[in-house]
């Protein structure tokens, strides 16, 4: 592994984990003691770390590169974090190497930046959140929309029609939504409507993910209808009469299983 690769690994497990020692990190990063101790002094050195006797962490009062902003955003990942987490994995399965692919803002979306750490794709995204996240953990090259920065949202959006987005095509969009029901895809911030109605326009296979509880959620903003959704990835546990509803409309349903470790860790 290069070593700003590693380095950035480094960092992430310690985000993760908030301190850690040599050995553990030998074992993550699969490098030396060597390395890893020489890993430590640089970061240390440029202050990105604080170095321990056998170890490393965090620097006190210091937020990981790729902290969430928003108290809301981080309730709402929190929240179904074992389901949300297992739809991500799949949805990650579902991209193949080299390829162009679109992911909105959004918390489940959000999750697919840990499954994404080892691939190489061309992702463009306007969640700044899923941007910092990919760039210091990932590869993968990423584009981003000019625009405003809309912290309560998380999104970038552009005032213009004819923004860096149109020139830029995917064989798959990744999104989360508010709510889903017989009538399409439900947001409740015209905001974010805006922003997703540019971005589903350029993209082949609209792939929405859903955890089971954005069945029983109602809006007043229809995004889109059910005919212009490929596949939803939810977990087991959403109804069946939904569930037989989105195949009816066309739609092909993935179920899968949450989570455990996830589920624990939300709720500590």
């Amino acid at each position: 592994m290069v070593n700003h690769k590693r380095r950035k690994g480094l960092l992430r497990l310690l985000a993760e984990h908030h301190a850690a020692s040599v050995e553990q990190l030998v074992e993550w990063l699969n490098a030396s003691p060597a390395t890893v101790r020489r890993d430590i002094a640089w970061l240390a050195e440029r202050n990105m770390l604080l170095r321990t006797r056998g170890g490393a962490e965090n620097l006190p009062g210091k937020k990981p590169a790729f902290a969430l902003s928003g108290e809301t955003f981080q309730n709402n990942l929190a929240s179904c974090a074992g389901a949300k987490r297992a739809i991500a994995r799949h949805a990650v399965g579902l991209c193949s190497e080299g390829e162009t692919i679109i992911i909105n803002g959004g918390t489940t979306t959000f999750m697919m930046a840990e499954f994404l750490a080892e691939t190489r794709l061309k992702i463009l995204t306007n969640s700044f959140l899923m941007a910092e996240r990919l760039l210091t953990s990932s590869e993968n090259e990423i584009i981003l929309p000019g625009g405003q920065v809309y912290r309560e949202q998380n999104v970038i959006l552009s005032p213009f029609d004819n923004d860096i987005t149109q020139h830029h095509y995917a064989g798959k969009m990744f999104m989360g939504v508010y709510g889903l029901s017989m009538l399409g895809l439900m947001e409740a911030d015209p905001l974010l409507i805006q922003a997703e109605k540019r971005l589903i326009g350029q993209a082949e296979e609209l792939i929405v993910l859903v955890d089971s509880s954005k069945f029983a959620r109602k809006a007043g903003l229809i995004l889109c209808g059910l005919n212009r959704v490929s596949c939803v990835i939810t977990d087991t546990g959403a109804p069946e009469s939904a569930l037989n509803m989105l195949r009816q409309a066309g739609v092909k349903v993935v179920t899968v299983t949450p989570d455990a470790d996830a589920v624990d860790d939300a709720s500590d």
